[in-house]
């Protein structure tokens, strides 16, 4: 064959190559807007992405699993599912298509396979949607506004309804507050559409009215009045962390359930995928998310703590700058965070370290703790340099992690990162709280002594984690399959 038949014959696959990918993303839009099923690929998000980005991820799968995922294997199981009757669901289609390639011999086409495969989703009961307010609109609260709206569809599980701020409400407020939500410095642009009606305090997001309330006390907000019914509250304004002032939302008519998204005191701290499920939601009213620090390091340290043990241990994060930091010299009331983020290497506290605890109790008193904010605005890195109970190697940890990020309870919080390049511009957007950094890792000669490092997404990969405990509280958790 000739250079040039072997080049057409290149041109002629990356075409079929595209030609499938487009027909794999109209699919997973249609089983996401008919049917409340999403598709991910080893936890990837596959809603609003492009043909490249579509392609890539099967890049990645194929890397982490050592054997190629192909659009084209995706496109069948895809359309298998399509074809079932299934209840809202999220799916993973990189698991279902790796797997599928290994028990070939068991079934006898896609649709046998992806049956049996889901079998148990007949079983699963059917959701009662959630209305959610949010108090506060900073960082946080507009990615999970974001991740909120992108994520209705049919209305099935969490329905953001009211949006709390302090201060009065006008035209020029409300246009700030949808310029905020559309354009944003480091995540880039909103994928819906966001606009404002006036008459009614309101912002039009992606169609659906959000209502913008005042309030300068919970307790003065009466969400009845706007059809908002046994609403969970997110408190993302960081002025009210014990139960005490976090109880005062509940005197509020329509509110019946709060989430904190910063460590709380007297209330239970969860890392969602570590001790969730130790916390009943019809018997308890107020849950923190903890900190993203926490949320990154405390799924890698159950992951070690159960395969090889800890003795003690240092965690070290090198963390983005954020707002409570000053942009030029000036008073803080904390040493050393009044000198300019975005021009000074920043050495500062972190709970993290002791906060795992209140998560996973056999790391009391086992951690030390400090950070360091970079200047840099989003991404940040946690360095766990721990003793281990067991003997053990960089392949043995490497594969302990890889695991733990494919299967059993945590793949929704750890990724597995494969690339040589990694550098922290690359995990902004990661919605895992956790990236594994597997190329980084060392271990000491006597194989006692680990260094592990886990980039996270400060903020986005932090958004996700307390979307995913909202929808526990909220008890709209669908059917998923990794």
């Amino acid at each position: 064959m000739s250079f040039n038949q072997g080049y057409e014959r290149e041109l002629a696959f990356q075409a079929n190559r595209r030609r499938a990918t487009v027909e794999f993303i109209n699919i997973v839009s249609d089983l996401w807007y008919d049917k409340s099923i999403e598709l991910v690929l080893f936890r990837n998000q596959l809603l609003n992405r492009n043909v490249s980005d579509i392609l890539n991820l099967h890049e990645y799968a194929g890397e982490v699993v050592q054997k190629p995922i192909s659009i084209f294997d995706s496109v069948e199981i895809a359309k298998a599912i399509q074809d079932l009757k299934l209840p809202p669901a999220k799916l993973d289609i990189g698991k279902l298509t790796y797997e599928f390639h290994l028990e070939d011999q068991k079934h006898s086409n896609a649709m046998a396979f992806v049956s049996d495969k889901l079998k148990d989703a007949k079983d699963y009961t059917k959701l009662i949607p959630k209305d959610v307010v949010l108090y506060g609109f900073g960082r946080i609260g507009r990615l999970v506004a974001r991740e909120l709206m992108n994520r209705t569809g049919k209305g099935n599980q969490l329905r953001l309804r009211a949006i709390v701020t302090r201060g009065k409400i006008d035209k020029t407020i409300l246009e700030k507050r949808a310029s905020l939500l559309k354009n944003d410095s480091v995540h880039g642009d909103f994928s819906g559409t966001v606009a404002i009606d006036e008459k009614n305090s309101a912002l039009i997001i992606n169609g659906t009215t959000v209502h913008i309330i005042s309030a300068n006390q919970p307790e003065d907000v009466d969400y009845t009045k706007y059809g908002i019914e046994d609403a969970l509250i997110i408190d993302n304004t960081g002025a009210f962390r014990d139960k005490e002032a976090l109880s005062r939302h509940l005197k509020s008519k329509g509110a019946s359930r709060v989430l904190l998204t910063a460590p709380g005191k007297g209330v239970p701290n969860i890392v969602h995928g570590v001790n969730h499920k130790e916390y009943n939601p019809d018997e308890i009213e107020i849950f923190s998310a903890a900190s993203c620090t926490t949320n990154a390091i405390t799924p890698v340290l159950k992951a070690i703590q159960d395969s090889l043990g800890v003795e003690k241990g240092h965690l070290e994060t090198i963390h983005a700058y954020t707002n409570d930091q000053n942009l030029v010299d000036n008073m803080h009331s904390k040493y050393r965070r009044g000198r300019a983020a975005a021009l000074n290497m920043v050495i500062t506290e972190t709970g993290a370290g002791n906060a795992v605890a209140k998560a996973l109790p056999v790391f009391e008193g086992k951690l030390t703790s400090n950070a360091i904010r970079v200047p840099v605005p989003n991404g940040s890195l946690a360095i766990l340099n721990l003793e281990v109970q067991k003997k053990t190697s960089i392949e043995k940890v490497n594969a302990i992690l890889k695991k733990y990020a494919l299967e059993g309870d945590l793949v929704e919080q750890i990724k597995y990162a494969v690339d040589n390049e990694l550098v922290s511009s690359d995990i902004v957007g990661s919605n895992a709280p956790a990236i594994y950094d597997s190329k980084a890792t060392i271990v000491s000669k006597d194989g006692k002594s680990i260094v592990l490092y886990i980039w996270y997404d400060n903020e986005y990969g932090y958004s996700h984690q307390v979307v995913r405990l909202a929808k526990y509280v909220a008890k709209v958790r669908r059917y998923t399959y990794y």
